[in-house]
């Protein structure tokens, strides 16, 4: 049953958010992506801070053991980002409001492809047609070469990230149906966003809209992938679920500290900072409204 359990949220987590992210791309406004982002801020944080965290060092024989693991796994994903595996897909606000402006004129420009988005760019920049049309023949080899090896990288990306969580799903499905629940949903609120980033930008870079989503698509398995490798490593070596859970921990930790919220502080008005604080503690109420149902 558990197995199921893990299987379920994986597909939920992964293929589910992928659809959604599609079906919503295409009416989404730039301005509202940050909300998506700031209440998965607080849904992770709420997770790791209220469920995953009083888990562990409960369960944990040696605390400071613990909390050294849950170092490790932060410095891990650090190294992980440094390598560039990551960071084409939590830069979700930047990233994806400037591909939502791509996709955009994609759709009015649909029938002159790529060297008319050079026209567009470059006349919005102050540069006349003659200049923007000299230049897209001039650069258009190297700049599709760019952006299609910049896709190709999300894509990579986003299939490593996904492994991560399925990961974290079944580390904490195995420790407690209960906390595999709110860990799940957690992560689906936090790949909506990212799913939705990934396919605008996929868009821009050239990806046709089919294309886009069989590709996300494709890289959303690699959660249920990382859930059944994980789900069956705990069955060998359950005396180490402590230490899979810290690394969960580390993950939600560090991509709502090290990624997110660094998006969410370049809107410094004082309405958008009040809605985003707003939106955040939406987040971990959500969390814990589910713990208080769930625990009776």
């Amino acid at each position: 049953m558990t197995l199921l359990y893990i299987v379920l949220a994986s597909l939920a987590g992964g293929l589910v958010s992928v659809l959604l992210a599609a079906l919503v791309a295409w009416r989404i406004q730039p301005r509202l992506i940050p909300m998506f982002v700031s209440f998965a801020v607080g849904a992770l944080l709420g997770v790791v801070f209220l469920d995953l965290l009083p888990h562990i060092f409960e369960s944990a024989q040696y605390r400071h053991d613990a909390a050294m693991w849950i170092l490790i796994g932060i410095l891990a994903f650090f190294v992980l980002e440094k390598m560039v595996l990551w960071r084409h897909n939590h830069d979700h606000a930047g990233q994806a409001e400037a591909a939502v402006a791509g996709a955009h004129a994609s759709q009015n420009h649909a029938s002159q492809n790529h060297a008319d988005h050079n026209h567009a760019d470059h006349n919005h920049a102050g540069h006349g047609p003659a200049h923007a049309h000299s230049h897209s023949h001039s650069h258009g080899d190297s700049g599709d070469s760019g952006r299609s090896s910049s896709a190709w990288m999300i894509i990579i990306g986003d299939g490593f990230h996904n492994f991560t969580d399925g990961f974290a799903i079944a580390a904490a499905f195995t420790a407690d149906v209960r906390l595999g629940i709110v860990t799940s949903i957690a992560i689906v609120a936090h790949e909506l966003p990212q799913e939705l980033g990934n396919f605008l930008v996929l868009i821009h870079s050239g990806f046709s809209k089919t294309r886009a989503l069989f590709w996300n698509v494709v890289s959303s398995f690699a959660t249920l992938a990382g859930a059944i490798i994980a789900y069956f490593a705990l069955q060998t070596f359950d005396q180490y679920s402590v230490i899979f859970l810290c690394f969960a921990a580390s993950s939600m930790i560090y991509v709502a500290i090290a990624d997110l919220i660094p998006g969410l502080h370049k809107r410094t008005s004082t309405r958008e900072s009040a809605l985003q604080i707003a939106l955040i503690g939406m987040g971990v109420l959500s969390i814990a409204a589910f713990h208080l149902v769930l625990a009776h």
